[in-house]
């Protein structure tokens, strides 16, 4: 069983939940609550099953519950808050021959120790000031806690946590605030997890004290508490000291010291409440490990989110450098200046010779002022097609993020910056085309081996022949129409493919192209796996182990059997 539970807190305590999804909050707090339920608790009580018993007294503000402990007690060992809220921290008293066992970490080991006498322990409410007494039995420890109800969150959550760590609850309400809400809150979870507990049911009326009493045993007995111990005290005067008359409390004092007295009792209860703090554990855990699971859902969502939009980001600029979408405009004006689009058209359907001639001729006399020119409206082109998909895809995604608390938590830690491209990108895209310009001209130095055809080349201009393929490889997919449907970027594209088919051949052309586009895909891919990379950048600040849930479960089934 120790080492089932030390696998599940394992998991537990592995388990993150970064993400603002729905429930996370609550399931961070349900987290806090089982890593305190095992620590302050189930694992110490395991270990030293022959430990004194830890009575937690619990109730809301004002019941009394530090006038009850010294009366029981029977001296001052925990000073009654006046004003509200109580902020001194909580006492534990046990017999001076048990201090060994709370001396240490062996519960909540979160807590530092302070000792009756130690300075600045009744203010710190982070501290557990242990009172050693030898008006408490031997095997007994009670613990005064913070109010329940308490104004501020501190002392609620420290009470919850109290409460936890106990082998019994005596909880304390007064007959003003008996049938309050928060404490049945409290008492229906003791109820869930089979926790042993006495009420106290403190300053009633001696006029309705039997009415107020039964009306709370029934209330005890419909929530499935009904063979918890009940008291009650009536309303009286404490003496110069807060305390109750000792006749007030001796019911409670006598049942606290049989308990004490009796093993065979004292091991039934703990029995009791650690098998419901193991059930309870098993049966939380798999809603847990749901909300740990949606974390990994959701990360997984954002992260392919985003990544669809980059993807389809790539496929558009993909679709607009082969449909000839950059073959007008600048490109156009400057390509047809280039080659003469008029005069090629009319040599077209010559033979190879005379079109090698035709496209040596007007090829070599353009001045080189030409050439770059229409290079220059290719590299703007191409760059300004890039810079338009990123600005467009970083705002794509960021909306896509807006759309959920978990994108929208994201965006607020990048501060804003994911909604644009960055900074540098249109630097990068120029330097981008540019480079792959400079390898479709290397792309057709090389091909040309065989010298017969390496003359060709020479003869046409590596330059002109490399825009050639840029202006074929941008129309590639937009088909080879006829006549009438002949548009004047196609008809570019389809003199730049005559022209190159002229030197090359065919085949050597689709390889150009081919290789051309393969080296333009890389790049671009790139740049915007470059831009992709920002938004996973902040998702792995966030990071989720998508092995925690079923971890979880299996630990958790694996206490089960040990049950």
């Amino acid at each position: 069983m120790i080492t089932a539970l030390m696998k599940l807190r394992g998991a537990l305590a592995g388990s993150r939940l970064p993400l603002d999804v729905v429930g996370a909050d609550e399931a961070r707090q349900q987290q806090k609550s089982m890593l305190d339920q095992l620590d302050d608790y189930i694992l110490p009580r395991l270990v030293q099953l022959e430990a004194p018993i830890l009575a937690v007294v619990g109730g809301s503000t004002g019941a009394g519950k530090s006038t009850l402990v010294n009366s029981v007690i029977g001296k001052v060992v925990s000073e009654p808050g006046v004003l509200r809220p109580t902020t001194r921290s909580p006492v534990l008293i046990h017999h001076p021959a048990d201090a060994d066992w709370f001396v240490g970490d062996r519960v909540l080991p979160g807590m530092a120790r302070t000792t009756e006498g130690s300075p600045g322990g009744m203010e710190d409410p982070g501290q557990l000031r242990l009172v050693a007494s030898d008006t408490v039995p031997r095997g007994l420890a009670v613990l005064d806690a913070p109010d329940i109800d308490s104004v501020v969150e501190a002392n609620r959550d420290l009470a919850t946590q109290l409460l936890a760590a106990a082998d019994l609850w005596l909880f304390v309400t007064t007959a003003a605030r008996y049938s309050d809400a928060v404490p049945w809150e409290f008492l229906q979870s003791a109820s869930d997890r089979s926790t042993a507990v006495a009420v106290v049911l403190d300053r009633a009326p001696a006029e309705t004290i039997d009415d107020i009493t039964g009306h709370l045993a029934q209330m005890l007995l419909e929530r499935g508490l009904g063979d918890s111990p009940l008291f009650s005290i009536k309303e009286t005067v404490v003496d110069g000291n807060g305390m109750l008359p000792a006749e007030t409390v001796v019911s409670i004092r006598d049942w606290l010291v049989d308990l004490a007295a009796d093993a065979e009792a004292r091991a039934a209860v703990v029995r009791r409440t650690l098998h419901g703090a193991v059930t309870a554990m098993v049966k939380t855990t798999p809603p847990f490990a749901a909300a740990v699971r949606a974390q990994g859902d959701t990360a997984a969502e954002l992260r392919s989110s985003v990544e669809g939009a980059y993807d389809q980001a790539f496929k558009d600029i993909a679709t607009a450098t082969q449909d000839a979408t950059l073959l007008r405009g600048e490109v156009l004006a400057r390509w047809q200046e280039f080659v003469g689009t008029g005069e090629l058209l009319k040599g077209l359907q010559g033979n190879a010779g005379k079109l090698r001639d035709k496209v040596k001729t007007s090829l070599a006399a353009k001045p080189a002022a030409t050439t770059r020119d229409l290079n220059d409206a290719i590299e703007s082109g191409l760059s300004s097609l890039l810079i338009e998909q990123a600005e467009v895809t970083a705002e794509r995604a960021e909306k896509i993020w807006q759309a959920s608390p978990a994108g929208r938590q994201l965006l607020a830690v990048a501060d804003g910056t994911l909604g644009t491209m960055t900074e540098g990108f249109p630097a990068a895209a120029e330097q981008t085309v540019r480079e792959w310009q400079g390898n479709v001209l290397e792309l057709v130095r090389k091909v040309g081996t065989e010298k017969r055809l390496a003359a060709r080349i020479l003869e046409a201009g590596v330059n002109g022949l490399a825009l050639s393929v840029m202006v074929v490889l941008f129309a590639e997919n937009a088909g080879i129409p006829t006549g009438a449907e002949l548009s004047a970027g196609v008809g570019s594209a389809v003199v730049g493919q005559k022209l190159l088919t002229a030197v090359y051949g065919d085949d050597a052309v689709q390889t150009l192209v081919t290789k051309a586009r393969e080296d333009l895909d890389g790049r671009v891919h790139a740049l915007m796996d470059a831009e992709f990379a920002r938004y996973l950048t902040v998702l792995d600040q966030h990071p989720v182990d998508a092995e925690a849930a079923r971890q979880l479960t299996e630990a958790a089934r694996a206490v089960e059997d040990c049950t």
